[in-house]
């Protein structure tokens, strides 16, 4: 069995323009989410054996919020920023390999796409900090989503 989370980054900041896409920061929201999210996985038992992560600022951020959390190393994986379900099959292929439990930290579009492509249950949109947990029985196959969570399920405190 193995076991793949996917997480959309934490919320953004737009508020300074000047900033590429690639160097934008957590805003408030996206600092608060994350820890959150973070320590609801860690409740719930989760924990994956490595986390990859896009190595664009928020992504990052993310990433490492998660990684500390949960106890768990991070690598950082350039395919991952402005990733194509293409990049997401290499990346866990790769992972899968020496790992049976990998979450991976990216972007929309193409995380739902992926999700949609890989799970028996698709999804509209996942949001920022949105998590997914996939089991898979065989590689290359469908696997079963275990659970979607996202932040505005809970009350977070301010």
């Amino acid at each position: 069995m193995k076991t793949l989370y996917l997480l959309r980054h934490a919320k953004s900041s737009w508020k300074d323009m000047s900033l590429s896409d690639f160097d934008r920061p957590l805003n408030k929201r996206g600092k608060r989410d994350a820890p959150f999210m973070a320590q609801t996985l860690k409740e719930m038992g989760e924990r994956p054996d490595i986390i990859i992560s896009s190595p664009a600022k928020r992504a990052k951020k993310t990433a490492k919020i998660f990684a500390k959390t949960l106890g768990v190393p991070l690598k950082l994986d350039e395919r991952l920023y402005e990733a194509h379900p293409s990049d997401f099959h290499t990346v866990i292929n790769e992972a899968f390999a020496t790992h049976n439990s990998i979450m991976l930290v990216s972007h929309n579009p193409g995380l739902t796409m992926f999700n949609d492509e890989i799970s028996d249950k698709p999804i509209w949109n996942i949001p920022t900090t949105g998590l997914v947990a996939i089991d898979f029985e065989q590689a290359n196959t469908r696997g079963k989503q275990r659970f979607y969570l996202f932040p505005k399920q809970f009350s977070i405190p301010q």
